[in-house]
């Protein structure tokens, strides 16, 4: 009995380093993720304040895409190859330091070198911290779910937290909003240590070959997440702006709206990660990309509590597939996870947001911000046809 004891003491120490891991990563998540969220909330008095076009505010987005997320697959190699906790520990700082000081900024160049600097931040924490945040749990799709809905809340939470920063502390003041970022750095730099990812990713060099062989199912699984970011990342950029200029919201009651559509999401990420792990991956998205489309359509075609109401349930099911994403891509190229991790949670949001929110403000200025938004709604459809070419691993 003794004995069986003693070899159980290491299986449970190893499960308490992991679920340590998985608490530290998810936090560090919340709060790098908190300012992602904030440059839609920032803009409209950035753009009173500096007075520069939609098209240029939807460069700034496509900025921060690039640098937020564009770049993942770098950093994703990076922290493959050199194995220091430092790339997702000092993230978070990073993030929070620049991004909450945007409103000191003089003019509308040094804003766009600011978000470019606070991306970097949350670049470099994403890729290694998915793949080692469930390292050494089962069931990861579950556990990936609470890391990723973890960031989402984050997202939720940003439009909330800024807002009230403005109101309370000024555009300026908000730059106290950077404190969270900081000691959640603090606690990953303190509490973690660099060997929580397990000895067989310590000994996997980064080698492409394992991707080139399951091109195919990543690069589907890849459209699936870039149709779905585009959604996404249009409405963290421009839905706060929308509701204000053109429906006449407050912008506290905008960002409230973001918030109440953010946070539905976290929640379908939580469910849909622990319907995957029952129904499978493919189903899921399935459901996601088809089940959102009303919800969506009539977000714009109705008014006042209703309309919010199909924005949250939209936001719900859009939302289902992003655990569901980067463990069917992890489970593709198990060697790999930081580089696919990067290329589903990263690149694929990233050149999303390149692409789309730059279109989307220049379809605005020649528009209205709520065509170009709504044009987007079709794509979901999209995603269900390509979903019929995605193959799961047995």
């Amino acid at each position: 009995m003794a004995t069986e004891t003693t070899a159980l003491a290491p299986a449970a120490r190893i499960q308490r380093t992991a679920l340590l891991g998985l608490t530290l990563y998810s936090l560090g998540h919340f709060f790098v993720d908190l300012y992602s969220a904030a440059l839609g909330v920032f803009q409209p008095l950035l753009i009173d304040k500096l007075h520069f076009t939609l098209a240029e505010a939807g460069v700034l987005g496509g900025v921060m895409s690039f640098s937020s997320s564009v770049t993942q697959p770098a950093w994703g190699y990076l922290a493959d190859r050199f194995k220091t906790r430092l790339f997702s520990a000092l993230g978070p700082a990073v993030a929070g330091l620049f991004i909450a000081s945007l409103g000191w900024a003089p003019n509308y160049w040094t804003v766009a070198l600011m978000v470019l600097a606070g991306g970097a931040g949350m670049a470099s924490f994403h890729p290694q911290a998915s793949s080692r945040a469930t390292a050494g749990l089962p069931n990861r799709s579950r556990w990936m779910a609470v890391f990723i809905s973890a960031g989402t809340l984050g997202v939720a939470a940003g439009p909330v937290y800024f807002s009230t920063l403005f109101r309370t502390m000024g555009l300026k003041g908000a730059a106290i909003g950077a404190l969270p970022s900081v000691l959640a750095t603090v606690l990953l730099v303190f509490l973690l240590s660099d060997g929580e990812s397990g000895s067989e990713a310590r000994r996997a060099p980064f080698d492409w070959r394992p991707l080139a062989a399951v091109w195919q199912p990543l690069t589907i699984l890849y459209l699936l997440v870039f149709i779905r970011s585009v959604i996404q990342i249009s409405f963290m950029q421009f839905l706060v702006l929308y509701l204000h200029r053109e429906r006449a919201m407050p912008l506290e009651a905008a960002s409230w709206a973001l918030t109440a559509y953010v946070a539905a999401g976290a929640l379908g990420g939580l469910a849909g990660g622990n319907l995957a792990d029952r129904f499978g991956g493919k189903r899921i998205i399935q459901i996601s990309m088809l089940g959102c489309l009303p919800f969506l359509a009539l977000f714009y075609t109705t008014t006042g509590v209703v309309s919010i109401a199909c924005l949250t349930l939209g936001g719900l099911l859009l939302l289902f597939t992003i655990p569901v994403n980067v463990v069917m891509a992890q489970e593709l190229a198990p060697t790999q996870s930081g580089t696919v991790s990067a290329l589903m949670m990263g690149f694929a949001w990233g050149m999303a947001g390149l692409i789309f929110i730059p279109l989307t403000g220049w379809i605005a200025d020649r528009s209205s911000l709520g065509l170009a938004l709504a044009a987007q709604t079709a794509l979901p459809f999209l995603g269900f046809v390509l979903t019929f070419w995605l193959r799961e691993k047995k």
